[in-house]
């Protein structure tokens, strides 16, 4: 950390990390990211043990932590991914949601997991929470009926404890979500969210669509 200024921190947008990160990742460029967001088989290890496998550009963070995950071997050929670690699961909560570019294109598909412990299906909720990202095999428009194809080879996990904050990872202006969302399958992070609703109440008018899990090609 030597050669980094003063206040650094590495806190990048959804955005950034579908459109930069994920995708230089797929495509075999860009080996110096993994100074920030390593390759990690997040699934196997427990989640208070991840903040101390993270990047090096990473390490002194207590809020969240990156990491790209390879494709499982059983995942490669049909099966569903092990989620399972030595004390507890991931368990997918909510629908998956597109992740849109600031000039409104669709760029991935995020997917939010909650760790449990113990064994499924009576384990405890525990505070801490993953979000999934998934690139798209080609960039779409959000008004195309078509269902984008993912891609498998790498995800690209944000891990977090729940603080009770409302801050949105995205850093988005409040104003310029309310704005922006519209029925037309318009993903907000759940930080946001929260202070809509909050800040709108029933009868707003503010639709935020669901995506059916049967739509996309997610195991």
């Amino acid at each position: 950390m030597e050669e980094l200024p003063p206040g650094y921190r590495f806190y990048p947008t959804e955005e950034e990390l579908v459109s930069f990160y994920l995708r230089n990742q797929l495509g075999g460029r860009r080996q110096d990211m993994h100074r920030a967001v390593p390759v990690v088989d997040v699934y196997g290890i427990d989640p208070c043990q991840l903040p101390r496998l993270a990047g090096r550009l990473c390490c002194g963070d207590t809020e969240q932590w990156f990491f790209f995950v390879p494709r499982q071997e059983r995942e490669a050929r049909g099966g569903r991914p092990n989620r399972t670690t030595a004390s507890g699961y991931w368990k997918a909560t909510g629908s998956p949601a597109y992740v849109y570019s600031s000039d409104n294109r669709v760029i991935g598909v995020k997917k939010t997991m909650v760790f449990y412990n113990g064994k499924a299906p009576t384990g405890r909720k525990t505070k801490w929470k993953m979000n999934e990202y998934r690139a798209i095999q080609e960039e779409a428009n959000p008004s195309n009926i078509a269902i984008p194809q993912l891609r498998h080879e790498f995800t690209l996990c944000r891990v977090y404890v729940i603080s009770g904050s409302f801050r949105a990872f995205d850093r988005r202006p409040l104003e310029t979500v309310e704005r922006s969302a519209e029925p037309s399958h318009r993903y907000l992070p759940d930080e946001v969210q929260a202070q809509l609703d909050e800040r709108t109440g029933p009868g707003s008018g503010i639709q935020q669509p669901v995506l059916e899990l049967e739509q996309l090609t997610w195991p």
